[in-house]
């Protein structure tokens, strides 16, 4: 029988000390504890680097009636420095054998060997009998016991139905950031990394998938089978997966000879064959861009009913959530099509950057998903040009600004060390941000320069880890004209200035410039001034929430610095202009006189831009005269641009929405887009404030103004990508304010629907706008909920939550946020989302906020603390409050649950929101009121 010690860390101080790898930075340090003589011999959150692991050999059984799983793993392990205690992660399993062999594989002992547990570290030690040496080379063999996981990290269990009602259960695995010590004891740290060879054993109605093929299956008695996977490549932990189910498959082959899978629960398989598709063709695309052939025989791609996130890079397995890969014809929407592309871009780009080349620590997740965010939008666009994926980057870079524009806001690479801290690494700083200031540099350095650096930086570090200079590194000029001529995959000193430093010279230090985009918090804000041919320039870090005027304000502003690689076009030239600002302030000498400037050119960098003196007047002018003199991108950024500077102080309510009347003559879709969603946050913010003499004028102004967008849509999938998210997104307004044109075709379609039981198709594009609709009458609603129920399209089923989610009966919310608890007739997965949708709902905004503060624990235990899903319900149901009163309300519910929401960047994020929504009531509220009265009367 194996002895475990459970430790209970004290506060008192203890004489052990312990010494850790380099790069811990500010460790959390416990005292180790005596208990009946016994130490638990490291007091560190992260591992020390005294035993290296080199190879695991896994075999893993679930039994999908008990819903638990045993276990065993011997892990080959190199030793650096002599000890007597192999320390490695361990969550939630039960040890029953533990023993360490030597690499005859003659036992240390003949006992069973101790094993002590640290609960708070997530770790467990087992104890040597004799000295592990330095340079030897040993086999630690630990067996162990555990239930299935009920949520979506380690190995847990998901569950669906058939369309015969039958409930069937599989078992998947998430690791990442810090779960693979969930379903196996291992080194759960990204620089751990190690070969697997893996075993599964199953019955004879199910399949096991894991990272590599299937090398070969043994039959076992009682009817169970054994598959044993080819040894992997190395790889860190959270990248081994496993999946035990029952699921069909459709498959393909890339033109390199990689098998390509496609799976999904039976009754779905005939929505995986665009995936398979895309999933060809772009991997294709990658081997090419990166001039790397993908490592693997063969790339799974798995759709998991039950799933926290989108979806997850395992390497040969990647997973996702159903509506991220399924794609149903009748059902999905354009929009449904672009998502699962990008999400099939997202993860692939991770089979080299993430997989191949790993971040060394959490800090510079950024590397992985930053880096994969971009990769979305150059694969898309290289491999399926007609889907316009550029045009989400530029709201990708508007989301980023958004977080980045607050105090509460964090450097791309920034401390990390509990799962809490790691698990909030992944948000819109590491994913958005990056991706935009990696699009800013490719713009800086050219497209071949940027492919030649990237090559080189995965390259150079393939199978191992890197940190944020090495990229830089990488993309500069560092390597020699012996590395250029051998063929190593860098660039001459000679190209380098032609290209890269077309700005600045020779002499820009690219790691440098980039440090001040990845280590400092921020976004600058750079103020232009015309007069006459001179342009004065300025840099200061944009703040929403602290203004000018406020005392903090040159605190706030004290030791930030950008080197912004500018670009601009004027009245004079559509020639790019380019310059490099390195200090606080300078100046930029035109050739001649121009009449406007306009900087940040297609919106390429990351930055927000004023124009003072007659900067401003001077563009609405030009938009107003002749708006296509400027591209599309720079339209939708001078509005963005606008209401930024109006929510910071910088610019008058008046001057921005003067600057959206030029809309009327809009036809593209993203700057349209842009200034419809600002008028309609303006509404939603001022309807739940409950002024209804602004709230009835913006409306009108709104169906009065934007009444020839509205009334040339049609309810059908015709025309481009671009027409058909311009249309979903401008009927479902125009339905949502009541406009009775577009209330009546949508409830006769939904009548229409209804009476053929659901067996007509609606356009796919105006589907959700449809229902929303229908959902508004009691009957509406209870039939979508039984729609809801039998539907086996992911994508129907989303669309159905959100018109159920509109309604305006308090009590249908109420029990619809139940049945999200619940957990059955609406997945677990699908309740922060849920509750996002309705706390929008001016009905359901406190309905949503009191079901949170209720039911708080229970939701962290469901979705645990920091991840995704916790941050999408706090910020979900405060970013609509906009008094004081329910200021204080949100710092209470914080106080309250202390021990969590100090843990949680978060909770800053949303108090910062929320008091700029009631400064910007208190400054542009009768602004509003007084511009809609002189518009609405002249219209």
């Amino acid at each position: 029988m194996i002895v475990l010690f459970i430790l209970a860390f004290l506060s008192h101080s203890s004489t052990a000390t312990s010494k850790t790898h380099e790069g811990n930075g500010s460790v959390s340090e416990q005292p180790r504890v005596d208990i009946n003589g016994l130490q638990f011999p490291w007091n560190r959150i992260r591992l020390p680097d005294h035993v290296i692991p080199v190879h695991y050999h896994l075999l893993i059984h679930p039994n999908l009636t008990s819903l638990t799983f045993t276990g065993s793993v011997k892990i080959e392990i190199d030793v650096k420095h002599n000890i007597t205690s192999v320390v490695l992660h361990s969550k939630n399993l039960q040890i029953t054998v533990a023993t360490i062999q030597d690499e005859f594989g003659h036992f240390l002992s003949h006992r069973p060997l101790q094993v002590l547990e640290n609960l708070p570290h997530e770790q467990i030690a087992v104890l040597s009998p004799k000295p592990l040496l330095t340079g030897e080379k040993y086999f630690v063999h630990i067996e162990y016991k555990a239930n299935l996981s009920d949520g979506f990290y380690g190995f847990y269990r998901s569950t669906y139905q058939t369309k015969n009602g039958e409930t069937r259960t599989l078992a998947s695995t998430h690791f990442e950031p810090t779960s693979a010590r969930m379903a196996f004891p291992c080194f759960d740290e990204p620089h751990f990394k190690a070969n697997y060879s893996i075993k599964i054993r199953r019955d004879d109605s199910h399949i096991a998938l894991s990272n590599m093929p299937i090398e070969r299956t043994v039959v076992l008695e009682g009817g169970l089978f054994e598959d044993h996977f080819e040894v992997s490549v190395r790889m860190s932990t959270y990248l081994v997966a496993f999946v035990v189910c029952d699921f069909k498959s459709v498959s393909g082959r890339t033109s390199s000879g990689i098998e390509v899978s496609i799976f999904a629960v039976p009754d779905k398989w005939a929505q995986t064959h665009y995936a398979l598709e895309a999933a060809v063709k772009l991997l294709e695309f990658y081997e090419q861009y990166f001039n790397i052939y993908y490592p693997l025989p063969k790339q799974d791609l798995i759709a998991i009913p039950d799933f926290q996130s989108g979806a997850m890079e395992n390497w040969g397995l990647t997973t996702y959530r159903e509506t991220a890969l399924l794609f149903d014809p009748e059902t999905s929407s354009a929009s449904d099509k672009l998502w699962v592309t990008m999400v099939i871009g997202h993860e692939l780009a991770h089979q080299w950057f993430g997989n191949l080349v790993t971040m060394e620590w959490w800090n510079d997740i950024w590397l992985n998903e930053g880096f994969a965010r971009y990769m979305e939008f150059v694969s898309v666009d290289a491999t399926y040009p007609e889907l316009k994926v550029e045009d989400y980057l530029l709201d990708t870079c508007f989301a980023a600004i958004g977080r980045d524009s607050l105090n509460s806001s964090r450097p791309i690479s920034s401390a990390a060390e509990n799962p809490t801290q790691i698990k909030e690494m992944f948000d819109t700083v590491s994913y958005d941000k990056g991706a935009c200031i990696l699009h800013m540099l490719r713009n800086f350095l050219t497209d071949d320069v940027f492919q030649s650096g990237i090559v080189r930086y995965l390259r150079k570090f393939s199978y191992k880890n890197a940190k944020n200079e090495d990229l830089w590194n990488s993309i500069a000029n560092t390597c020699s004209e012996e590395d250029f001529t051998s063929g190593e995959f860098c660039y001459s000193s000679s190209q380098a200035t032609k290209n890269a430093y077309r700005y600045a010279g020779e002499h820009l230090d690219l790691k440098e410039m980039m440090n001040t985009w990845t280590l400092q918090k921020g976004i600058p804000l750079i103020i232009v001034n015309r007069i006459g041919n001179v342009v004065t320039l300025r840099q200061e870090r944009f703040l929403k929430t602290v203004l000018p005027s406020d005392p903090s304000w040159n605190s706030e502003q004290q030791g930030y610095l950008w080197h912004v690689p500018l670009t601009y076009m004027t009245s004079n030239s559509r020639k790019i202009g380019r310059y490099l600002l390195e200090t606080k302030s300078d100046t930029v000498e035109m050739e001649e006189e121009v009449s406007w400037v306009k900087f940040n050119t297609d919106m390429n960098g990351y930055y927000i831009v004023h124009y003072e003196g007659d900067g401003w007047d001077s563009l609405i002018n030009l938009l107003n005269k002749n708006h296509t003199a400027v591209s599309y991108k720079d339209r939708a950024n001078l509005i963005h641009n606008a209401f930024q500077l109006v929510s910071a102080g910088r610019l008058s309510l008046n001057q921005a929405l003067d600057l959206t009347r030029y809309l009327s003559h809009e036809t593209h879709n993203v700057p349209l887009l842009q200034g419809l969603g600002y008028l309609e946050v303006f509404f939603r913010m001022i309807e739940r404030r409950n002024i209804p003499d602004v709230t009835q004028n913006l409306k009108n102004y709104i169906l009065q103004y934007f009444n020839h967008v509205i009334d040339k849509q049609t309810w059908s999938d015709e025309g481009s990508v671009s027409d058909r998210r311009l249309r979903s997104a401008v009927l479902e307004l125009a339905c949502d304010l009541g406009y009775p044109p577009c209330v009546k075709k949508a409830n006769h379609l939904f009548s229409e629907w209804v009476g053929s039981n659901s067996t007509i198709s609606l356009p796919t594009d105006v589907t959700e706008t449809v229902y929303s609709v229908g959902a508004q009458r009691p009957e509406g609603w209870t039939y979508l909920l039984d729609k809801y129920q039998v539907s086996l399209s992911g994508t129907e089923k989303d669309k159905i939550l959100g018109a159920l989610a509109s309604s305006m009966d308090s009590e249908k919310l109420s029990r619809l946020l139940d049945l999200g608890l619940e957990g059955v007739v609406i997945k677990t997965q699908d309740l922060s989302s849920l509750i996002y949708r309705v706390s929008r709902n001016p009905t359901g905004h406190f309905i949503a906020w009191n079901f949170v503060k209720k039911h708080w624990n229970q939701l962290v235990e469901k979705f645990q603390l920091g991840s995704f899903c916790i941050r999408n319900i706090i910020i979900g149901t405060t970013a609509q409050f906009s008094s004081k009163e329910e200021l204080e309300e949100v710092k209470l519910f914080f106080e309250s649950i202390q021990e969590h929401s100090s843990q949680l960047r978060v909770t800053q994020v949303a108090l910062e929101n929320l008091e700029k929504n009631i400064r910007w009531l208190e400054r542009n509220l009768e602004p509003m009121r007084s511009w809609l009265l002189k518009n609405l009367q002249e219209a």
